[in-house]
């Protein structure tokens, strides 16, 4: 077979341009550390690895919220624990306070504290985070939470929200907790109901007897905040969750007294019913039943609270069903009642009731506030379970993306020279071959 010049030549100059385009192409592999550097390199393994990056990018993405997440919780969470600190300073005050051996300038002087601490509490319920956002005024962010009004009284100006952060392809993890959560919607008492004291009450006509309210109680008796032992009982729908309790003392002739007490369902304060059925005797530290005696069979409402000491006749207590009373509330009302002069009318008794009510309000405030914290710190456990999940499949992504269109240098180093060497090769003979002519001959 005859092969002209030409053909010689273009087979040869063919043969170089194709190893000097291999040789070239596995150097920017080497250079770029990846084997496939275009979708036509290997069609299957780029559509597959863009469908994983994908994937990458959105679980990094959950990275960064978890992050974030975590970040917004744990200033929230700093500050939290100081008020738990604050709280109890607080209530340690308020259990000295509640000393009847202090005079009115000791008392004021704890008052004149506990404003101090009112403040330094607002501060706190006023903080923001780095970017100048409010951290508990819920998706009102840019809206001061807490401030006092036209009557010295201080007031929530934000909302319920929780703002929400994807940290997961079905989760929104709340990144922020609402200033009413907090600091504001803390159940007062025992948390089931309040007792207070009701006033010295005489009585105006029977039947059925009316009651003049004479002002604070006289005696010395005081009230516990009482519990409800059995939930299911306090259930009931005959319960009328409001009473109240008025004793009478009779002075026999010998000037013997004899305490007794009666119990009265008292949601129409103007008209309360009686529902002890006879006179109780009353025995100080003695647990008072809830219960209707005139029910037959007796209806036992499964709640109880103790008096303790010595009641004048015609003083009362009062049960209502808890409230709810901002932790700024009890130290207004217990800075109220230590300023308020400690007198023939306004009794130390009365003073120890009053701040012995708060206390209760206070304990009430700080569970709450310890439920709050104990949500924040499962809100971070989970996000670190999160984030150790999400990171490890991350990493089992770009393993899978590596193993898909990075290169495997030990080879392509193996291919390099190998290309390198048939280049030479090809340049070499090629060189040979031009130098085949017949003038070489002649």
């Amino acid at each position: 077979m005859r092969v002209s010049t030409s053909q010689i030549y273009d087979n040869g100059i063919s043969g170089i341009t194709s190893n000097q385009a291999t040789l070239y192409k596995t150097q920017a592999q080497l250079a770029a550390g990846r084997r496939v550097l275009t979708p036509s390199d290997d069609p299957v393994a780029s559509a597959r690895a863009l469908v994983v990056t994908q994937s990458l990018n959105v679980s990094e993405r959950y990275i960064e919220n978890q992050t974030t997440a975590n970040s917004s919780l744990a200033l929230v969470e700093g500050y939290t624990q100081s008020a738990v600190n604050l709280i109890q300073n607080v209530r340690e005050r308020l259990v000295e306070a509640g000393n009847t051996s202090l005079t009115n300038s000791d008392r004021q002087a704890i008052a004149t504290e506990l404003e101090a601490r009112l403040q330094e509490l607002v501060g706190l319920a006023n903080s923001q985070d780095g970017a100048g956002r409010y951290l508990f005024s819920g998706y009102m962010s840019s809206t001061t939470p807490f401030s006092t009004d036209s009557t010295g009284k201080i007031t929530y100006n934000g909302d319920s929200g929780e703002r929400l952060l994807q940290v997961e392809a079905t989760r929104f993890m709340p990144a922020s907790v609402a200033g009413d959560d907090l600091f504001v919607n803390s159940r007062m008492g025992n948390g089931t109901f309040e007792t207070r004291t009701g006033g010295n009450l005489s009585v105006n006509g029977a039947p059925p007897p009316a009651y003049t309210n004479n002002g604070y109680n006289t005696g010395t008796a005081m009230v516990t905040p009482g519990s409800v032992s059995d939930p299911a009982k306090w259930a009931s729908a005959n319960n009328p969750r409001d009473f109240m309790v008025r004793f009478s003392v009779a002075t026999a002739a010998d000037g013997t007294k004899t305490t007794t007490y009666r119990l009265y369902d008292n949601r129409n304060p103007a008209n309360p019913v009686d529902i002890s059925g006879a006179a109780q005797p009353y025995v100080a530290g003695q647990a008072i039943a809830l219960a209707d005696n005139t029910a037959v069979p007796v209806e036992d409402y499964g709640g109880s609270f103790i008096v303790k000491g010595a009641p004048n006749d015609g003083d009362s207590f009062t049960v209502t069903p808890s409230g709810t009373q901002s932790l700024f509330a009890t130290l207004e009302n217990a800075i109220a009642a230590l300023n308020t002069p400690v007198g023939t009318t306004y009794t130390s008794t009365q003073l120890v009731n009053d701040i012995a009510a708060e206390l209760s309000n206070i304990d009430q405030n700080l569970d709450n506030v310890n439920r709050v914290q104990a949500k924040l710190g499962a809100r971070m456990n989970e996000l670190d379970s999160l984030q150790a999940t999400s990171e490890s499949v991350s990493v089992q992504y770009k393993t899978t993306i590596s193993g898909l269109v990075d290169l495997d240098y030990a080879k392509a180093i193996s291919d390099f020279a190998k290309q390198q060497t048939q280049l030479e090769a090809a340049q070499a003979s090629y060189a040979k071959i031009m130098q085949l002519g017949l003038f070489n001959y002649l």
